[in-house]
């Protein structure tokens, strides 16, 4: 019956939200906020006939935190995760929260859990590589990282992301961006990176935002004839500013 209940809730909480985002800048925000407090009103009535009921907790920590009640959120699933230890999502949100708090020595082992839990979610892999590179001078300075091996998780974290999820173009992107972030960046590897993803891109804006990305690396590789002839094909109206910056930074200093 609780799991019924649950379900029901939660799809009365999906309905609310697609509607208010059809709404946009249209929706009333009276009746926004009177949904949002009768489905919170019915996870407490849950929650009170079913106190242990691990799965009723975690969504209702998700939607608390979901509508800036992040303390609260972190209550509720820091008690989903004492009723059951074994809910990735739990772990991932928890980490989340501590993030955002700026506690990332504190997130970290929550993450970690979560992968351990479910290596093959993408978005896990994502959150750690952001944590690693967002957290690099507090997490070495616990003794558990160096540089270099923070530098080599970071970089394993977001291509692992972009592994398991190969038609997620944003995972893409950021596991080329990572090459810059190292204590060395490698720049060849940032190339190729560029180079695959490419491929996959849709023509126009989104592969010619690729281009400028290798340019920009053609040019920190000294190879700036060939930065330029990219640029020549970079031809969308949004990315022509972007597109003078770089050929400026390639010109001559003579020339400048």
């Amino acid at each position: 019956m609780a799991e019924k209940t649950l379900k029901d809730i939660a799809a009365r909480q999906r309905h609310i939200f697609e509607r208010a985002e059809a709404e946009g800048e249209h929706l009333d925000e009276a009746w926004l906020r009177g949904e949002i407090q009768s489905v919170i009103n019915s996870y407490d009535v849950l929650i009170q006939k079913s106190p242990d009921f691990a799965a009723a907790h975690a969504a209702y920590g998700m939607l608390l935190g979901q509508v800036g009640m992040t303390r609260e959120a972190v209550g509720m699933l820091l008690k989903a995760n004492q009723l059951d230890g074994e809910i990735p999502v739990v772990k991932n949100e928890i980490a989340r929260f501590l993030a955002e708090d700026g506690k990332l020595a504190e997130a970290l082992p929550w993450l970690t859990a979560a992968i351990k839990l479910a290596p093959d979610e993408p978005l896990y892999h994502y959150h750690l590589g952001k944590m690693l590179t967002e957290g690099r001078d507090e997490l070495i300075a616990t003794g558990e990282f160096t540089r270099a091996t923070l530098d080599q998780a970071m970089l394993d974290a977001f291509r692992r992301g972009a592994e398991l999820a190969p038609d997620n173009m944003a995972y893409g992107y950021r596991a080329a961006e990572a090459y810059y972030d190292l204590a060395t960046p490698q720049w060849e590897e940032a190339l190729k990176a560029w180079g695959k993803l490419e491929e996959k891109a849709q023509p126009g804006l989104e592969q010619q935002t690729i281009r400028l990305h290798a340019a920009n690396v053609l040019g920190k590789l000294g190879r700036a004839e060939h930065a330029r002839a990219l640029l020549v094909t970079v031809t969308e109206p949004p990315l022509q500013k972007q597109k003078q910056t770089l050929l400026d930074e390639l010109a001559p200093a003579d020339a400048k």
